[in-house]
């Protein structure tokens, strides 16, 4: 995943100056972070990933919403949201005539830890190529997160629902399938709740149910996964958010897991148990994203 593009934010200007004067194209490889900048000395940012399709950005609004969301539990200040979003729109277009599906990372860290500016930028990239996942389907296995379900309530600290540069965990997590021969994971709480992947969100169909997970437990609200509720309801499909238990995914219709540059993947396999993989519903999930124009 090389960027191939790459713009640094001024955050010290003015609110409402021109975003545009304060996006500073950079050549890929420039240095944009200080050694002692908090985002790198402790994983102390925000971050959001969106999919970039034909230069248009996806689920722009649905990012910068969480991306904001991500800012107030992390205690940072307010993204200026007609920045960002300008600053996105300018990566995206300059990735069209390079790749038609591509992406961009838009990050905010603390910044250095004796000023009190962020640090801000973007870059865009080209994702790995999902059209595998997409068609053959994933395996995953189920691991312990180690919080309890009510996390968010007992223990905010622990920043449970907020996209953050901290993803230590998540790539160790990642790591433990591969060892375990598989592609994915899906956490579970502590004391039995099925709650999300490690990049991803989980829909489940039971008895012909599409069921994702309460972002009160702790998950991410999924960009992906609510184009796609919207998407199944206008096709006449009932969707509901609710809790899952481990159990409910033996006995589910079809799992996915979606995310921002890999859509729509079914997942094969559970712990080594066979899941169906239903192929013609997938590819119109994943049409569905594909015909999205913001």
């Amino acid at each position: 995943m090389q960027p191939l593009t790459l713009y640094v934010l001024d955050l010290s200007r003015p609110a409402g100056a021109d975003p545009d004067a304060a996006i500073i194209r950079r050549q890929v490889g420039d240095a944009v972070l200080r050694t002692d900048d908090l985002g790198v000395t402790r994983g102390d940012g925000i971050f959001e990933t969106i999919l970039v399709h034909q230069g248009v950005a996806q689920a722009m609004d649905a990012h910068l919403d969480r991306f904001a969301r991500s800012a107030a539990m992390m205690d940072l200040p307010a993204p200026e949201r007609a920045l960002w979003r300008r600053a996105v729109e300018v990566a995206a277009a300059e990735m069209a005539p390079l790749a038609p599906f591509a992406a961009v990372k838009f990050v905010m860290t603390r910044g250095v830890e004796t000023e009190d500016i962020p640090t801000g930028f973007a870059y865009g990239f080209v994702p790995d190529d999902p059209a595998g996942a997409r068609l053959d389907g994933i395996d995953v296995v189920l691991l312990d997160r180690g919080y309890r379900h009510d996390v968010t309530e007992t223990s905010p600290w622990l920043l449970q629902g907020a996209k953050t540069l901290a993803y230590a965990v998540n790539k160790a997590a990642l790591r433990e399938a591969a060892r375990r021969g598989a592609h994915d994971v899906i956490f579970v709480s502590s004391d039995g709740y099925v709650l999300e992947g490690p990049n991803s969100t989980l829909i489940a169909r039971i008895d012909g149910v599409y069921i994702t997970i309460p972002v009160a437990l702790g998950v991410l609200p999924g960009t992906t996964q609510g184009d796609l509720f919207a998407a199944l309801e206008l096709a006449g499909a009932p969707t509901r958010v609710s809790e899952l238990f481990p159990a409910d995914l033996t006995t589910a219709d079809a799992l996915w897991l979606c995310s921002s540059t890999r859509g729509a993947a079914p997942i094969r396999s559970v712990d080594g148990a066979p899941v169906t993989v239903d192929r013609e519903v997938t590819a119109m999930m994943n049409d569905a994203l594909g015909a999205r124009t913001t």
